[in-house]
């Protein structure tokens, strides 16, 4: 099935697709090595993230492409389509039907930093995750609250954040508490008032204290990134 192109203002936007040619790219990308590393980090596909990418670029933006490849369900198809979308065409309902079904954590994180990030609904979707009883959808809401802590402060309950971290990253599931000891950081890193309780939370919690970090990379390790972070700012 022939798609129509979509492009933004002042793009050319190739041909038409047709969304199983579009697919079967894909397929021809996929490599058992990508697929085997990607899998253990909760990623069911194959595709060199570079060479999508260079897809996308070919592409541009096509939003009717976009949807149809997010339909297929298939994990590098809905990166794809979230690389070709256009964000703000998306209403509230669609970005909450799309989290919900974004069970692959680099999906769920391509959606939530590409797309709903620059969304109108992005508050509004905030608001309604951060408490959700789906830990996964409850991480994208800490993950956009960590944004406003880093860019727009103005109205968050800092300190209250900080209670929840406290009482509960110890024991929350994996892509929450990940999500949780983010916001931590961001708090320590950002606010100075907040450093010395957000520091202390961390060092007792001990949450990804042993996390295994590669050479000349930070660790995740609220203590350690707020520390370093501060360095560098005062460079």
């Amino acid at each position: 099935m022939a798609v129509s192109s979509a492009g933004t203002a002042g793009e050319t936007v190739p041909d038409s697709p047709v969304l199983s040619d579009v697919m079967a790219e894909l397929a021809a990308l996929e490599e058992p090595r990508h697929r085997e590393v990607n899998e253990k980090h909760g990623d069911d596909h194959g595709v060199n993230l570079s060479k999508l990418r260079a897809v996308a670029k070919r592409l541009k933006t096509q939003q009717d492409l976009a949807r149809e490849l997010w339909a297929t369900g298939d994990t590098a198809a809905r990166l794809l389509a979230l690389l070709i979308c256009r964000p703000k065409a998306f209403d509230r309902g669609e970005l909450d039907r799309m989290l919900r079904e974004s069970r692959t954590p680099k999906v769920q994180d391509w959606l939530v930093n590409y797309v709903v990030k620059k969304s109108p609904h992005a508050e509004d979707l905030r608001s309604a995750w951060f408490a959700d009883p789906d830990p996964v959808v409850a991480s994208a809401g800490w993950a956009l609250t960590s944004e406003r802590v880093v860019k727009k402060p103005e109205g968050l309950d800092l300190e209250g954040l900080l209670d929840i971290i406290e009482a509960r990253m110890k024991d929350a599931p994996g892509r929450l508490q990940w999500a949780m000891n983010q916001c931590l950081a961001q708090i320590g890193i950002e606010h100075p008032e907040h450093r010395a309780r957000a520091l202390d939370i961390g060092e007792r919690l001990e949450v990804l204290k042993d996390y295994p970090t590669p050479p000349n990379c930070t660790s995740p390790f609220a203590p350690v990134w707020i520390n370093e972070m501060v360095r560098r700012k005062s460079l």
